[in-house]
């Protein structure tokens, strides 16, 4: 008889090494700052209390500015970023994650407590570190 399978929580693999770049930066400074940090994704921070948080990826970049011959010193973030961003909440089962993942296509979500971005979690995180554990 197998072991019951352990539930395993967004908290328990997601990434806390995440950053985040005002909506207000250019384009070339979210580039800077995610070559430094090896990075192809950036939180994009609220602008007030009642704001939602936004994520700027490289797929963006590529898709608003690269494509369309802009200039990345007179974009701003904000108007590239895709803004809202459905979140994830650090207790969720990886499962129901996983589901929300295949459900809208999505290749990263911040994982918000409070109100808070606490971590960052993506698919390959979700396989990797959380299915291996119940291996």
């Amino acid at each position: 008889m197998s072991e019951p399978r352990q539930t395993i929580r967004v908290r328990d693999i997601m990434r806390t090494d995440f950053r985040m770049i005002d909506g207000s930066a250019t384009v070339k400074e979210a580039l800077v700052m995610m070559k430094t940090n090896k990075t192809s994704v950036l939180v994009v921070k609220k602008r007030h209390e009642f704001d939602d948080y936004g994520l700027l990826t490289s797929g963006d970049i590529a898709r608003h500015v690269l494509a369309r011959d802009k200039a990345p010193d007179r974009v701003n973030v904000y108007e590239v970023m895709t803004c809202p961003v459905i979140q994830v909440n650090p207790e969720m089962d990886i499962r129901h994650c996983s589901r929300l993942f295949a459900t809208y296509n999505l290749v990263r979500a911040p994982v918000v407590h409070d109100g808070t971005v606490i971590g960052m979690v993506s698919p390959n995180a979700l396989v990797l570190d959380g299915m291996y554990k119940n291996l």
